[in-house]
């Protein structure tokens, strides 16, 4: 099988639609969106719109919702939530557990179910090839797939496109694309915190959440703060304002592709 990891980003928009196209063979057998429950409203309604585009099916599925797992220090098991990797009060970073646990974990169950095998059932080498939308520009992100049975393809990269030149693909045909990611990921930009915090409601979900954050929570043993901004003081308090991005972390389509695109 040939299966889009579809994050409805930029890259993985363009990447599904260059295949419907013809553009970029063969065409796909399907895509899956692996949904985190916390996406901006943007991607939800970008995601519709191109499940009426696209002439193969588009699979969405998901782990739980990790905004609520969050809020509950729990995951849908009753165990703790798989860890963010907040800002913390001593200075570093929590771990980075979200992206196995709420994109690469249903992505797999999902595509386990496709190939017609059960959990833990051994899968023949080769089985799927997973199109992954990383572009030219982003290439130092390529892994290889943790299953054997998992062959990774690139086909941004296979044709030399960048992510400007996805975006003026997609403008060519009438469409855009939004960020993709989850609204309190820690890898923002500020421009994308200004971006977010125009939206009145998603801004207030986003200020409710880091406020939690500090309601306890243990790290490496510690008792630590946690903070989803890399200046660790309250969301609310960020000047964002600035020209630049003061030092924060650039995002770089993180949580598209293998975490989204």
């Amino acid at each position: 099988m040939n299966i889009i990891s579809l994050g409805a980003g930029v890259q993985s928009t363009t990447m599904a639609l260059m295949a419907a196209a013809g553009e970029i063979t063969p065409m796909p057998d399907c895509a899956i969106f692996a949904d985190t429950g916390w996406e901006p409203q943007a991607v939800y309604d970008h995601l519709e719109r191109l499940i009426l585009a696209l002439p193969f099916p588009v699979h969405r599925v998901t782990n739980g919702n990790i905004r609520t797992s969050i809020m509950e220090n729990k995951n849908t098991t009753g165990q703790r939530y798989a860890a963010v990797p907040w800002f913390t009060s001593s200075g570093g970073m929590g771990r980075r557990q979200c992206t196995s646990e709420y994109k690469l974990k249903p992505l797999e169950r999902k595509t386990r179910e496709l190939l017609g095998y059960r959990p833990r059932q051994r899968i023949p080498h080769g089985a799927v090839t997973m199109w992954i939308g990383i572009s030219w520009d982003e290439m130092q992100r390529m892994k290889d797939p943790l299953n054997k049975w998992q062959v990774n393809r690139w086909p941004l990269i296979e044709i030399e496109m960048r992510r400007w030149q996805c975006i003026e693909w997609m403008k060519a045909k009438g469409w855009d694309a939004p960020k993709s990611s989850c609204l309190g990921c820690p890898f923002h930009s500020d421009a994308q915190w200004r971006e977010i915090k125009q939206n009145p409601k998603e801004w207030d979900d986003v200020v409710e959440v880091d406020r939690a954050l500090r309601n306890g929570g243990t790290i490496r043993g510690m008792r630590e703060k946690q903070f989803m901004h890399t200046k660790r003081i309250p969301i609310e308090d960020v000047d964002l304002n600035n020209a630049e991005d003061c030092g924060q972390l650039s995002f770089l389509g993180e949580c598209e592709g293998m975490c989204g695109v």
